[in-house]
């Protein structure tokens, strides 16, 4: 194969040089490893040198706690074997029938030069073949028959074929350097992340410590008031961004880590193209710290690594998933599983500060459990748990009803969001007419809820879209039938 440094005129290099958008000392390194020996014939592509020319700056070094996963330069640096990268790139070229050297190094997410190195030598046994040239010294790659029946072989064992998982160590020690215990929100940043919420100063007060705790809390009181609202926002209190692996790989049992459906992708933002940038280790994801709520349908394997036969892959748990961010258990105590279940379950991690899981081969491993942990209840937690759990529970933060102060200020605040003219007068008649009367307690949700179902009476009927003493009283006759 040539790896000789050819860069083809059309390449992007010459009129980026040309208008100087390249500086003197990228320059400089773009010429140093053009001119470094690297593999058996002592020379490497342009290709190769554009897509690992490391960038000065590292932007979201910051955001993500001092953690920053850079790309590898060899295999013992991405903690992999060439075994694992074969069977990684055999099963993928058995389900895509042909792929360029580089679309293999972008599938299993490793740089070009540690895929071409394993790629020569499996074209060298006969296990692929090349079929084609693509663009920067670049080939398509093709299986043999003998690379067929040995993807044949992988796929049966496990079917997984995408970003080369990351060794379990090394998410280990991504989990310490971004621990939420090296975070410690202030007054000013709770403040930025209830932004949008309207939270009486006396429960913001306690909410603080709670939160700067990193363990775990108590949130109960009536429906309605918001539990799960203050829940979901305390995360944004701590450092917004953190990187964590796509998969994990424990000997050779493969762990799904990233959930699209859990964690929201926050990737760095493109460069010119030209160079690589960010200089970033493709396994991982850069995601806004995690927020996972689970409700009633929690049960014990949601605890534990679920290992799905027909595949061959794991799935990890929600408290994995939600390391370095918050794990709200909503609804507490009418989970599928008794709660005494849970509490046997957790009461040592939330103490220790780490768990055991055990992987499909039966091995165990211990498992960081770095997140806040927010029971969030209608019940009273005293009714719910006994002394010693609630020991480790060292929060305990009743959320109370709105005083009627707030309770028409959030009616303000809602007109606004749903675009009603603000008539405070109709507020307090409404107060006068529907609540006083009879002693109907006040809650957070219900100036929201009211006003929706004042918007979709206007919209059925074809009204002007504002609030009237008839709509309110429609709205209340629906709202509180049976309440």
């Amino acid at each position: 194969m040539d790896h000789s440094p050819q860069i083809p005129a059309e390449s992007a290099l010459v009129p980026a040089l040309a208008e100087g958008k390249v500086s003197d000392q990228k320059i400089d390194e773009l010429l140093a490893q053009l001119n470094r020996p690297t593999g058996e014939n002592g020379q490497r592509s342009a290709a190769d040198v554009l897509q690992q020319v490391p960038a000065g700056r590292e932007p979201g070094r910051a955001e993500a706690g001092g953690f920053f996963p850079k790309a590898p330069r060899a295999m013992r640096e991405a903690g992999v074997t060439d075994a694992l990268i074969e069977e990684l790139i055999c099963k993928y070229l058995l389900a895509q029938g042909e792929a360029s050297i580089r679309m293999i190094a972008d599938q299993v997410c490793l740089p070009f030069a540690l895929v071409d190195a394993v790629i020569g030598r499996l074209k060298h046994e006969q296990v692929l073949g090349y079929i084609g040239q693509a663009a920067m010294n670049d080939y398509v790659c093709k299986l043999t028959e003998v690379g067929r029946e040995r993807g044949r072989r992988y796929s049966d064992l496990c079917s997984y074929f995408g970003a080369t998982p990351v060794p379990f160590q090394q998410y280990v020690k991504s989990v310490e350097a971004q621990t939420i215990n090296d975070q410690n929100p202030t007054l000013q940043d709770l403040e930025r992340a209830f932004s949008d919420l309207l939270i009486d100063p006396e429960m913001m007060r306690k909410l603080g410590p709670a939160v700067n705790s990193g363990k775990g809390m108590f949130l109960f009181g009536y429906p309605g008031n918001g539990k799960t609202s203050i829940a979901e926002r305390v995360t944004a209190s701590f450092g917004k961004y953190i990187w964590i692996p796509r998969t994990i790989t424990v000997d050779r049992d493969i762990i799904r880590l990233f959930d699209p459906m859990n964690h929201v992708e926050a990737p760095l933002e493109a460069g010119s193209g030209l160079l690589c940038e960010h200089d970033v280790d493709t396994r991982w994801v850069r995601i806004e710290r995690p927020t996972i709520v689970v409700g009633g349908e929690l049960t014990m394997e949601h605890l534990e690594i679920q290992y799905n036969q027909a595949t061959g892959i794991s799935e990890a748990p929600v408290q994995m998933k939600s390391n370095c961010g918050t794990l709200v258990i909503d609804d507490f105590g009418r989970q599928r599983m008794t709660v005494d279940e849970l509490l046997n379950r957790w009461i040592v991690p939330l103490e220790k500060r780490y768990d055991y899981l055990n992987t499909s081969n039966g091995k165990k491993v211990q498992v960081p459990f770095d997140q806040l942990v927010i029971f969030s209840t209608n019940l009273e937690p005293k009714d719910l748990v006994d002394d010693a759990f609630l020991r480790r529970i060292p929060y305990k933060i009743e959320v109370p009803n709105p005083s009627r102060e707030n309770f028409v200020k959030l009616f303000e605040i809602m007109s606004g969001v749903l675009k009603f003219e603000w008539r405070p007068e109709l507020v307090e008649q409404l107060i006068e007419r529907h609540y006083v009367p009879v002693d109907r307690p006040f809650r957070n949700c219900q100036p929201r809820d009211l006003l929706l179902q004042v918007r979709n009476y206007c919209l059925f009927n074809g009204l002007p879209h504002e609030v009237t003493e008839e709509s309110f009283d429609f709205a209340c006759d629906n709202y509180f039938s049976v309440m």
